[in-house]
């Protein structure tokens, strides 16, 4: 098997190590395959390229922090993407919060989803269901670290989704959202709530808070647009048929032969028969089949 890693970061002071953990990580558990890896670094100005061996180190505009890292690494590879069986993308913060899900990406399970339209990752949802632009959503991929085929990243041809921050941000950071903005109110609450220490109602809060005030609405903002566009890239894929898959969930049912895989499992029992850190919600509206 042939895996291409796309790994983003923003220089290596905060994370030192994240590329040697990453690395390690492939060593123990995915011995025998066959590895590239494409570092994107986005504190280097955007046009440097250095060659050594497997690993390509690229430069690259830091507007939408790790997704535009990510766009530069696919339009820096072109047609090689489809020399790959699977495409990996890490973030330098993949080790950040829960981290459960990684040691379940072994041989085995990504075996089960070469050639299937499928991203493979730790799901996460909210509770109840919120809206985003023109699309109803109640769970994503986290993406610090996901796997797919090359197919399926390639039909989007951009991660970036939410756009620029005019088309979401007020400047008050009394009210930091536009009073237009494509959001549901619940959606606005719950990104502000995580962003500043709160709890989303399922009793975790992120690794670092922001101060929403003047001197951090800039920082606030960013992050706001990050969170966007994770939630945008999952409801993108599952709108091109792309499903998510649980890599907890499916890594206790490929013992059962990968032809007797339910693939078409919504995401909410998936979750739900996690064996470990399992979630039950209530899915709402056409997120039930989804």
């Amino acid at each position: 098997m042939r895996i291409l890693t796309i790994f983003t970061r923003f220089g290596t002071e905060k994370y030192t190590s994240a590329e040697r953990e990453l690395e390690e990580l492939f060593d123990t558990q995915l011995p025998a395959v066959e590895r590239d890896v494409v570092v994107v670094d986005t504190a280097l100005a955007a046009g440097v390229v250095e060659q050594s061996g497997r690993r390509t180190l690229l430069g690259s505009d830091n507007e939408a922090w790790e997704f535009s890292a990510i766009d530069t690494a696919i339009r820096f590879l072109g047609h090689r993407l489809w020399a790959y069986d699977l495409v990996n993308v890490t973030t330098s913060a993949f080790r950040q919060l829960y981290v459960g899900y990684l040691e379940r990406f072994t041989p085995e399970v990504l075996q089960a989803i070469e050639g299937r339209p499928v991203c493979l990752g730790h799901i996460d949802c909210y509770n109840e269901p919120i809206r985003v632009l023109e699309f109803a959503s109640q769970h994503w991929i986290r993406t610090s670290c996901f796997f797919l085929p090359p197919d399926e990243l390639g039909i989007l041809k951009s991660v970036q989704s939410a756009g620029a921050r005019d088309r979401w941000f007020s400047g008050d950071p009394s009210q930091p959202f536009r009073d237009d903005a494509a959001l549901s109110a619940n959606y606005r609450r719950l990104i502000v709530d995580w962003l500043t220490g709160g709890d989303t109602g399922q009793g975790v809060t992120w690794h670092s808070t922001i101060a929403l005030d003047a001197g951090r609405l800039a920082l606030f903002e960013q992050k706001a647009l990050a969170i966007l566009n994770e939630h945008l890239l999952a409801s993108r894929l599952r709108a091109a048929g792309c499903r998510l898959v649980d890599v907890t969930w499916l890594s206790t049912r490929v013992g059962d032969g990968r032809n007797r895989i339910n693939w078409d499992t919504p995401w909410w029992r998936q979750i739900a028969e996690r064996h470990a850190d399992a979630v039950r919600v209530t899915p709402g509206g056409v997120e039930r089949d989804l």
